[in-house]
């Protein structure tokens, strides 16, 4: 009976698990068509915009905190490296951002709006096995969402013969992943306590956090923000200047993650489900 319950757990998770994915595609999809091929079509469009591209760069350099606050005091918008640091990648780190807060907004609240939580007692699994299955799913679409992009991107660079800086490459889309998965990770938190899908909410954290990276660049009086906004250690410009993302920074990302999903596991273990 004990290796049977065994066998039906772990049915029940892989049950649960394809079912948030399946429950997520067509948004995976959709948000990664969007994000990468916008992008990637901005990289195609870099050799018809060359040579206006100098005149721009040559503005921008006289706007003072501006042009720090979009990266083109470190990089140029006159070579496609530059370009994509300063452009393509603050696209798609925002729209990242965005996918992985609508993914993680509606994980967990989506079973009490719809109704359903009755339903997910009928495995033989318990609430910690839901919640860690729910941000397993979160979790893949995340790597997903950045790994699609990024086969876009270098296929991008291909086409146009340019050389592709894999090591600054490899690091941006690493801080990537996990500055999303901090986005996705808050937004789960809000997930955990309410019983709709606040999608407006969860969209509203992404876009606070990367004006408040914009802001602490501007503004030496709010620096400090540059802690709490993960958009900081995830600027593709500084990266690619530097060729690696900021450990401490980088650091606190991870350990405000760590937080939300444990205060979001407190929440829905103990969460009342019948009020």
């Amino acid at each position: 009976m004990r290796f049977l319950y065994t066998i039906m757990r772990r049915r029940g998770f892989m049950i649960l698990f394809k079912h948030e994915m399946k429950m997520n595609l067509k948004s995976l999809l959709i948000w990664t068509l969007c994000v990468g091929g916008l992008c990637m079509g901005c990289i195609l469009l870099y050799t018809s915009l060359e040579d206006s591209l100098q005149d721009i760069a040559d503005a921008y350099s006289d706007m003072g905190a501006m042009s720090a606050a979009l990266g083109m005091d470190k990089m140029s918008l006159a070579t496609l490296t530059g370009f994509y640091a300063t452009e393509v990648g603050m696209m798609h780190g925002l729209g990242g951002a965005m996918f992985a807060a609508v993914v993680g907004t509606g994980m967990l609240s989506k079973e009490e709006a719809g109704h359903t939580t009755d339903f997910l007692y009928v495995f033989p699994v318990g609430r910690t096995s839901i919640l860690v299955q729910k941000y397993l799913a979160l979790v893949c679409n995340v790597l997903l969402f950045n790994f699609i992009c990024a086969v876009l991107y270098v296929l991008g660079f291909l086409l146009l013969g340019e050389e592709i800086q894999a090591n600054e490459m490899a690091c941006f889309h690493l801080a990537q992943v996990l500055m999303q998965l901090e986005v996705g990770t808050i937004c789960f938190l809000i997930s955990a306590f309410t019983k709709k899908s606040f999608l407006g909410a969860g969209l509203g954290v992404p876009i606070l956090l990367f004006a408040a990276d914009m802001m602490c660049r501007i503004i030496p009086a709010i620096e400090n923000l540059k802690y709490i906004t993960p958009f900081y250690y995830a600027n593709a410009a500084d990266i690619f200047t530097s060729g690696e993302v900021e450990v401490c920074m980088a650091g606190i990302g991870i350990i405000v993650t760590a937080a939300a999903f444990m205060v979001s596991w407190l929440k829905f273990t103990r969460k009342d489900f019948a009020a």
